[in-house]
């Protein structure tokens, strides 16, 4: 039986290129898109390759989503074996701003629902469907601007990029990381925060080095890792990026 992952927000972007590169590995996969019909485009991309992709509709505002996910991976598969929670938002647009002061709770509160809190509520209703696996694997799509270290730093790179709301969520998802990779230690399955890098997407804009089409490589990374590899780290594909 092949392997199952789910990847959250999939249908274009990092979430897409994960999918193909899983599905080019065998793994089959399930793209958790918002959009019913761009699910169904990225799918017809994915099966014309011929990669076993299957859509289903994801919202991470709907608090019924977790159950409706776990009800149909349940039903079809059994069980999963890779969960990357990839679907993300940057409400402001610009990763280059000092908000602190100024940024709206309403701003705070939705960034946080769809960074931090759909993917602890995702992750738990769907984790007894890991368990089944043999070798389970969580993937949480971070970023180094999750990095308290690196923003305290004196001279570090990442010091323009002080989006609040963004910046925080994704600290709050590292801590969930670490915290589920512990509880989990003494199973087979591994956590672990990956920073894709910083990709010329609709979320990290233009500027951005690195194209979409070398975006797959830190998720896949840790989607596949061996009995060996790590747990309970934030990675950017081989290295290690300070909390």
């Amino acid at each position: 039986m092949s392997k199952v992952a789910f990847i959250s927000g999939a249908n274009r972007g990092i979430g897409f290129e994960t999918a193909k590169r899983l599905g080019e590995l065998g793994i089959t996969v399930i793209i958790g898109s918002r959009n019913k019909s761009k699910g169904e485009d990225a799918i017809s991309k994915l099966v014309s390759e011929g990669i076993n992709a299957e859509n289903f509709q994801y919202d991470a505002l709907d608090q019924d989503a977790p159950q409706k996910v776990y009800d149909y991976i349940n039903d079809k598969h059994k069980k999963l074996d890779i969960l990357i929670n990839n679907a993300g938002i940057l409400l402001s647009g610009n990763l280059f701003v000092t908000n602190s002061s100024k940024i709206t709770q309403e701003d705070i509160k939705k960034t946080f629902q769809t960074n931090l809190f759909s993917v602890i509520s995702l992750t738990q209703k769907l984790l007894p469907l890991i368990r089944k696996s043999h070798a389970g694997r969580i993937v949480n799509v971070s970023t180094i601007l999750s990095s308290l270290t690196l923003h305290s730093s004196p001279d570090s790179p990442i010091a323009p990029a002080k989006e609040f709301a963004y910046n925080s969520s994704k600290t709050a998802l590292n801590a969930y990381t670490i915290h589920l990779a512990s509880e989990l230690k003494d199973t087979k399955i591994k956590v672990n925060s990956g920073h894709p890098g910083w990709v010329k997407t609709e979320l990290g804009g233009p500027n951005a080095p690195m194209e979409v089409e070398d975006s797959y490589k830190t998720s896949v990374r840790l989607a596949t890792l061996g009995e060996d590899g790590p747990s309970g780290g934030l990675f950017h594909e081989d290295d290690n990026i300070p909390w």
